[in-house]
């Protein structure tokens, strides 16, 4: 499911760039620079890290932790510029912590066999 959720977050960050809709952050040419640097960023880490959850790569949970530290840097450290997005940061938080637990449960399943 995360996997598909930071798919889906990457077409809608490309959306973004390439101006299916009308506004302010939907298109690039009228973004303001902050969100002219950081949209194409996100728009390339986000289906990488998608398809590395997927594929059950290490690299995947490498790609979500760095979106989740440039999304936690954008709307918590400069929340006046790119909006305060704390259910975006949570939700990173939260599916990071479940990884990070599972991680552990196995961890500990395989020192106990």
């Amino acid at each position: 499911m995360a996997s598909l959720a930071l798919f889906t977050m990457g077409i809608l960050y490309w959306t973004r760039l390439v101006g299916v809709f009308d506004g302010d952050l939907w298109r690039f040419d009228t973004m303001p620079v902050w969100w002219k640097i950081a949209a194409p960023v996100l728009a390339v880490l986000y289906p990488v890290a998608g398809v590395g959850l997927w594929m059950v790569a290490s690299w995947g949970v490498v790609i979500w932790t760095l979106v989740f530290l440039i999304e936690s840097i954008m709307h918590l450290g400069f929340s006046h510029l790119f909006g305060p997005e704390a259910l975006v940061v949570g939700l990173h938080a939260f599916g990071l912590a479940l990884l990070l637990m599972l991680r552990i449960v196995s961890f500990v399943e395989q020192r106990r066999r």
